[in-house]
């Protein structure tokens, strides 16, 4: 299992739980970002850097993921995507995506986006906290658990 992460948008918090993860269990770990990221120094840790763009990260992280690999991302499409390629998905808050459950999660994207355009102030998501990032670890504690080859 190699773990891809979304990391533009990726809070800090978890992508220092994902590098603890790397270097405690020897996990392949791939940070995908149109911009340099410094990461600590680990033959587990990998970065890759893509051209700045629409949805440029996304694509490059759904043509590298592989059945039973992780993604980590908020974004909706991307999960979908992943789980169509036989992966899996956790969003920085710890919630498990499933074939079950990401067409409602993107029924409600697509909605709210519509809500957007037409000029209506949906808000945003509540800020990132402690309890987001303990839940993500306390998410990727389960799924490697269940998970690991």
């Amino acid at each position: 299992m190699k773990i891809f992460v979304d990391a533009d948008a990726c809070p800090n918090g978890v992508k220092t739980i994902l590098y603890r993860a790397a270097k405690r269990l020897s996990l392949e770990v791939t940070l995908v970002a149109n911009r340099y990221l410094q990461v600590p120094p680990s033959k587990f840790i990998k970065t890759i850097r893509v051209e700045a763009g629409m949805d440029v990260a996304d694509e490059k992280i759904v043509a590298l993921v592989e059945s039973g690999d992780l993604v980590i991302t908020a974004d909706i499409p991307l999960a979908s995507n992943t789980i169509k390629k036989g992966g899996f998905a956790i969003n920085p808050r710890g919630e498990l995506y499933t074939e079950e459950n990401v067409g409602s999660h993107l029924s409600i994207r697509n909605a709210m986006t519509e809500l957007r355009e037409s000029g209506v102030d949906t808000g945003g998501p509540k800020a990132f906290s402690p309890k987001d990032a303990q839940a993500f670890a306390n998410q990727l504690d389960r799924f490697i658990t269940q998970h690991r080859r």
